[in-house]
């Protein structure tokens, strides 16, 4: 029996390692769309840590400019006479 098996050794055995790198292409292939997929998703997409970010630069900006309108207006009035404040 044993002696029957070692033929089929000497054949499966190359096979194998042929095939090992056959599935492994194999298994890129077929998770590529998924990756493809992932990527698209995570670009078209806001996590919440980058909605967080976003909003408080938006914020930033938004009392910069009231601050420099404000003190434009502080100005004005001063240069008219009146109280600014």
């Amino acid at each position: 029996m044993i002696g029957d098996m070692k033929p089929h050794l000497f054949l499966f055995a190359p096979l194998a390692l042929v095939l090992g790198g056959c599935v492994s292409t194999a298994e890129h292939v077929v998770m590529l769309p998924v990756h493809a997929t992932s990527f698209t998703v995570d670009k078209l997409t806001t996590s919440r840590a980058e909605a967080d970010r976003n909003y408080g630069r938006k914020m930033r900006k938004q009392q910069a400019r009231e601050a420099k309108e404000q003190a434009r207006e502080a100005k004005q009035a001063q240069r008219q006479g009146g109280y600014g404040g």
